[in-house]
């Protein structure tokens, strides 16, 4: 994320770190790390429109991910306001580059995609998966190889990292 460049620094000097905050933060960082996980190995993108697996609930899994794992990290800092500055931040940047790519899907994969994006919202979930007309080879399936051509793991390390930073600024502040 752009932001993260200003957002890291920001929160190492405005987080006051509980156990609390850094239990829920993690709790709900981890659903995020899951769902990008989960997301990761079922993209090929821009090769093929992926509509299995979290792209049948929302096109834009990762994004979704993404945010709830910022969210997590956001709300052990223990500190609301810097929550609602990552969540305006981070949508305030990625909605546009949502739409924009839709804009390039819609063009590589026309008649599939104009289906897909009136089914599935753009970012939020829906709450039942969607069913899109099947290829002969039959809906993608979750593909270590892919999670692993993704580098998610990156997303894992930063995660254990950042809290390892949280975790010394609780010992050092208590």
């Amino acid at each position: 994320m752009p932001a993260g460049f200003v957002l890291a620094p920001l929160l190492v000097i405005a987080a006051k770190p509980t156990p609390r905050s850094l239990i829920i933060g993690a709790a709900v960082a981890f659903i995020g790390l899951m769902i990008r996980a989960w997301s990761s190995g079922y993209l090929k993108k821009n090769m093929e429109l992926t509509t299995s697996g979290p792209y049948a609930y929302s096109r834009n899994p990762l994004y979704l991910g993404t945010f709830i794992l910022g969210t997590g990290i956001a709300i052990s800092s223990d500190a609301i306001w810097f929550v609602a500055l990552f969540m305006t931040l981070y949508l305030l940047i990625y909605v546009p580059v949502m739409f924009a790519e839709a804009e390039t899907l819609r063009k590589l994969f026309p008649a599939e995609y104009n289906q897909y994006s009136l089914s599935v919202p753009l970012f939020l979930p829906r709450l039942t998966p969607y069913g899109a007309p099947q290829k002969e080879s039959g809906a993608r399936r979750f593909a270590l190889s892919q999670y692993a051509k993704h580098r998610e793991y990156r997303a894992a390390l930063g995660l254990v990292a950042v809290y390892a930073l949280l975790a010394a600024k609780f010992l050092f502040l208590s």
